[in-house]
């Protein structure tokens, strides 16, 4: 067997597989590659990174994280290879991309499904502070030492063959045999949206089209990770957690994902989209990045450009048990064939063994 340590962001469980690396492990042993992950947050850290922060205890969770990362190096360098997800650490410099490249002279893959080389506006934070703490411009020297690199899409591949020649896409992709349907028991038809607090404000840009809905339907707006309130609109707000996360999305009518059409968005994978689509909920979504590629708008899920479509297209949906049925089942079919682990854990496995070769 093949050792390889695997290095992510945040921790993934058995009930909800979210996380990019953590549902390519099953597969990976069954062709001889031992994977051990090991996230930079644990899971209580994880739990309050989804709720609003005092910087005190945000410095104290960064620092003791950072400490254990340093443990990594030690199994680092009883393994065949590296594979470092987004960054090795949430903050700072690449110094623990270095050390494993460079001192320990492992050979690594770098796999992001992001655009995290670009200088993030947290709609929560501002444009300085992830800026100073969170160091964007890392992600080119981690490009250059990698042996592979992994892209969720197209958009990331190509900024990616700036500095590397062994570029693979992966999309980001769901377990379609844990994201799927499930039994719904709503009397009134539930509009969902799942995210986290420093997305929130992209929901909040639809206020003025769900006000406009609300008038017209009967829904509910159920909000899962994020604090949102918007005059008018029946809502109901749930705390994200991964226990539950698939029941969270198998429980909606119809789910939202509003994007504003930035540099940081056109480069995200359209996972959530995915998600919806995995458990047979239509979903309705802003036309930007890799969302373009994944919903056939009408046939599996809706593209709205303006508040005038969000109304109109929901209210569609809304009005019509059995389209959100049909364009759910439509959804479901495309998420399998075209956006499963089943598909892409093979070409994930080729990256690793060209890597370590």
């Amino acid at each position: 067997m093949k050792r390889v340590l695997m290095l992510c962001p945040v921790p993934a469980t058995a009930a909800a597989t979210r996380f990019r690396l953590q549902q390519f492990v099953p597969y990976l042993n069954d062709v001889g590659i031992a994977a051990t992950i090991r996230p930079f947050l644990n899971a209580s850290e994880l739990s309050m990174l989804y709720a609003p922060q005092q910087p005190v205890a945000m410095a104290k969770m960064a620092c003791a994280a950072l400490w254990r990362r340093l443990d990594d190096l030690v199994t680092a360098n009883q393994c065949d290879l590296v594979v470092i997800q987004r960054e090795a650490a949430l903050v700072g410099p690449p110094v623990i991309e270095w050390a494993m490249t460079r001192a320990l002279r492992v050979p690594m893959v770098f796999d992001f499904d992001d655009a995290i080389w670009e200088p993030y506006v947290s709609p929560t934070y501002g444009r300085w502070l992830p800026r100073l703490v969170k160091m964007p411009q890392k992600t080119n020297y981690t490009l250059r030492v990698a042996r592979q690199v992994v892209a969720g899409n197209e958009h990331l591949a190509a900024y990616a063959r700036r500095y590397n020649a062994n570029v693979t896409i992966v999309p980001t992709v769901v377990n379609t045999d844990i994201f799927e349907p499930g039994a719904k028991a709503n009397q009134v038809p539930v509009i969902g949206w799942i995210g986290t607090h420093s997305t929130a404000p992209y929901l909040q840009n639809l206020a003025p089209a769900l006000q406009r809905l609300a008038r017209k339907h009967a829904f509910v707006l159920r909000v899962v990770g994020g604090d949102v309130a918007i005059p008018g609109v029946t809502t109901e707000v749930r705390s994200w957690s991964l226990e539950r996360e698939v029941a969270d999305f198998q429980s909606l009518d119809i789910g939202l994902y509003p994007m504003v059409d930035d540099a940081w968005s056109r480069g995200k994978s359209g996972f959530k989209a995915v998600q919806y689509m995995a458990c047979g909920v239509p979903v309705v979504a802003s036309p930007v990045g890799s969302v373009l590629g994944i919903i056939d708008a009408g046939q599996n899920g809706y593209l709205a450009k303006s508040d005038d479509d969000w109304v109109r297209l929901l209210g569609l949906l809304l009005e019509d048990t059995d389209h959100r049925r049909r364009m759910g089942a439509v959804g479901r079919t495309t998420a399998v064939c075209d956006w499963s682990l089943r598909k892409f854990a093979p070409v994930f496995a080729d990256v690793l063994i060209r890597g370590m070769a």
